[in-house]
């Protein structure tokens, strides 16, 4: 039986969740495609590799059918351009679909027209999916920094509505740390930076990724209520591969081995927890009720 169903198949009522409407996001690529691995896996080898991004990405999408939540997927444009009926069948089951960068390139390593015609290929192969229009952008690994801050303006032209690249705090790939921590406009657009909580004067990330899958529940739902009491919303982001604990090894440095398979096996039990606790809705509709995002 799944966790959180009575035996007769209906789901429980969640009581005394908090009415602050949170962001729940999904990274959509695959194990082989993450940057821990770019120095071990080229992506002109991408097809050679066993995929089990579409297995796991129904495997959330069914749970979040069984807790009535919705979400956004920010979809590698390489996915979506081989696995066409994945892209469909998010957008079928009303979900937000949102770029995530066409081969999971880090932003600041492509000069501003590079990302420019990236950001186009991506949002036409969702769009040839058929899940537009696409409004919304992640950074592959947060890759939106200081000295690349062009790339909003980039997105804005595009007519991109809003961004959620940001991580306001120091990170392995960049951050910025001292960023403002909540939904806000920045360059004419909007911006939904990752969560973090503060924590004996330190801002600490605990909403998604190798965050989520390390720290104990309870200091989740620690940095939730942080900001369900300041009246402001979270962003939960994470990957199917997350969710895969039987996912093939690659070779990594021992650092990055480390943050991309632990504790693979309590994503699962962590999220439907979550999913009971928490409203979730997709990015674009907590900006919109947050801050008076216009989609």
């Amino acid at each position: 039986m799944v966790q959180g169903l009575l035996q007769d198949g209906v789901k429980p009522v969640a009581q005394n969740r908090p009415a602050v409407l949170n962001a729940l996001s999904i990274d959509v690529e695959d194990y082989y495609m993450v940057s821990a691995f770019e120095g071990h896996v080229h992506r002109e080898e991408w097809g050679k590799f066993e995929s089990r991004v579409e297995r796991n990405t129904v495997r959330i999408l069914d749970m979040l059918d069984e807790a009535g939540a919705r979400g956004t997927f920010f979809v590698v444009g390489w996915i979506a351009e081989n696995i066409p009926s994945l892209v469909k069948e998010i957008h079928r089951r009303g979900h937000e679909v949102g770029c995530h960068g066409f081969y999971h390139q880090l932003v600041y390593d492509l000069s501003p027209e590079e990302f420019r015609q990236d950001l186009r290929r991506t949002r036409h192969a969702i769009e040839a999916a058929g899940a537009g229009p696409v409004i919304g952008f992640r950074a592959p690994s947060f890759s939106v920094v200081e000295h690349n801050l062009w790339a909003l303006d980039i997105l804005r032209k595009e007519g991109f509505k809003y961004d959620a690249s940001i991580f306001p705090a120091d990170h392995a790939r960049g951050g910025i740390a001292g960023a403002a921590r909540y939904p806000h406009y920045i360059h004419e657009l909007a911006e939904f930076p990752m969560s973090t909580a503060r924590v004996f004067g330190k801002i600490v990330p605990f909403s998604g990724g190798g965050y989520f899958r390390l720290f104990p529940y309870r200091f989740i739902k620690f940095g939730m209520d942080q900001s369900v009491k300041a009246g402001k919303p979270t962003v939960v982001y994470l990957h199917p591969w997350e969710f895969d604990p039987g996912q093939p090894r690659l070779p990594a440095s021992r650092a990055n081995t480390f943050k991309h398979y632990v504790n693979l096996d309590q994503t699962e039990p962590k999220f439907r927890r979550l999913l009971r606790d928490y409203h979730f809705a997709p990015v674009r509709d907590v900006l919109a009720s947050s801050i008076g995002l216009i989609v």
